[in-house]
């Protein structure tokens, strides 16, 4: 048999082992309220081509080559066991058998003893005040999430009506997107009720430009967290407005929140999240993407001071040809030209990391590119460091610490920034492109502004509303020295 005939077997055979996974996967999650990942990447949903191409992937970026034969068999076991309401990476249990020297079953009932019995949270209501960028993606990954009527609901989505058939133009804009592709499923409207349907989700569509004034009980809707896309308020006064509304219990703003707002970057200081807090923010992409690269550094080798910057993927607020901005520079054409800009992801950093007050600048430069942003870290640091020390710890950082879920990495002289686009994670330490000369060091993090953020929010939206279900297996803390 030639290699060409053996690679074509070994992917058929491939195939037919993830044809039998994806049954697995839909029943834990219909029946048990189990979601499955490989090293962070979601299964639900995926194709047999899909499965093995993320099993592919996985090693591609610097893990560990899983034998999908490896995951069909835990996947297997783990539908025996029928624990209850957890999050459980394949991956890492598939690894975790390996070094307990156990057979699967047993080391089975033994890491996922936390979950055997868990129930699902109750069902909070979300609302998105506003549909735009973040919005529509953040509609995408509640749907895709909506399981057996608990966790995280989405209701409704409040818009000011923008023409006649202005239902119409916002379903098709779910359905529809240029850089993150088509919407996985059916997207269709009841006109008469004013509801957008995707995959049997049915979301009630609320014109209105008064955020104080909504009945939202009057659409059955009780105890919602309102996500604010609108950027509109920023501050405590501003965004109250939505808590005068009828059926608000919380409001989220997707973007940084002004003083005395808690701006919460989720892995970082989402535990300071208390019941009390009625408005919350969820920083910004840059910051969601930063600061947990620099927490993780922070904690291994003591940032003295840095400066970040980011080039910017251009975003709605900038003109496509030259005309009028407010803003300096934005008025130049974003299709056609790098745009000097500012940020205040720097500053932002320590309202989640405090010890890192007054230790960053920050700038920015928007570039011709839809999405993907890319953060250079320049910092000075206490403790000297090298390339591959630094590269082996993020490696591990990303693969087991408390940070997984928010910092990646990859190693690949080809990757460019649309490799990218769809990244769950906050931030990806680009490995080849570290730098590193004793008391200097420079990481450069990619991160995907629209869905990596838009993952983050939900994320905090979870812990807002208790139902981020169990994490297995445990997460570890991770040290320079292993």
């Amino acid at each position: 048999m030639n290699d060409s005939a053996a690679h074509r077997d070994d992917w058929t055979e491939s195939e037919e082992l993830a044809e039998r996974m994806i049954p697995l996967i839909g029943a834990l999650r219909r029946e048990h309220d189990v979601v499955t990942s490989l090293h962070g990447h979601r299964l639900l949903g995926l194709s047999a081509t899909g499965l093995v191409e993320v099993h592919e992937r996985v090693a591609q970026l610097g893990h560990e080559r899983l034998p999908i034969e490896d995951s069909l068999a835990v996947l297997e076991a783990i539908h025996a066991l029928a624990p209850g309401a957890s999050s459980l990476d394949v991956a890492r249990l598939v690894a975790g058998h390996a070094e307990s020297g156990q057979p699967l079953e047993a080391y089975l009932a033994d890491v996922l003893a936390p979950a055997m019995g868990a129930v699902a949270a109750e069902a909070t209501d979300v609302v998105l005040y506003g549909f735009g960028r973040i919005g529509r993606l953040l509609a995408r990954i509640l749907i895709a999430h909506t399981g057996g009527g608990s966790g995280l609901r989405l209701r409704a989505i409040v818009v000011r009506r923008g023409a006649e058939n202005d239902l119409v133009k916002r379903a098709s804009l779910l359905l529809r997107d240029s850089v993150h592709g088509r919407f996985a499923g059916s997207v269709t409207v009841d006109e008469e009720a004013e509801q957008i349907i995707a995959n049997g989700t049915r979301i009630q569509v609320i014109y209105s430009d008064d955020p104080a004034t909504i009945d939202y009980t009057a659409h059955g809707i009780h105890d919602a967290i309102v996500v604010d896309n609108t950027g509109r308020w920023r501050d405590e006064a501003g965004l109250s407005q939505h808590l005068q509304s009828k059926g608000v219990a919380r409001v989220l703003l997707t973007a940084p929140g002004k003083s005395p707002l808690k701006n919460i970057v989720h892995g970082i200081n989402d535990d300071t999240i208390a019941d009390s807090d009625r408005i919350l923010s969820a920083a910004s992409c840059t910051t969601n993407a930063i600061t947990p690269v620099l927490a993780a550094i922070d904690e291994a080798y003591g940032v003295v001071k840095g400066h970040v910057e980011t080039v910017h993927s251009f975003t709605n607020d900038q003109n496509l040809i030259d005309n009028f901005h407010k803003g300096d520079r934005r008025g130049r054409s974003a299709v056609l030209n790098m745009v000097i800009t500012e940020t205040g992801a720097a500053k932002a950093v320590a309202k989640a990391l405090p010890q890192l007050e007054g230790k960053l600048t920050g700038s920015s430069i928007r570039v011709p590119t839809p999405d993907v942003s890319l953060a250079v870290l320049h910092l000075t640091i206490e403790r000297p460091a090298t390339k591959d020390e630094v590269n082996d710890y993020l490696r591990r950082v990303s693969l087991h610490s408390k940070l997984r879920q928010q910092i990646d990495y990859v190693e690949s002289p080809d990757v460019v920034s649309t490799d990218f686009v769809g990244s769950h994670r906050a931030g990806i330490v680009d490995g080849l492109a570290t730098i590193a000369d004793e008391d200097t060091l420079i990481l450069y993090v990619w991160y995907d502004n629209e869905f990596g953020y838009s993952c983050q929010v939900i994320r905090v939206l979870e812990v807002m509303a208790g139902s981020h279900p169990i994490v297995l297996p445990e997460r570890r803390e991770v040290t320079l020295q292993g």
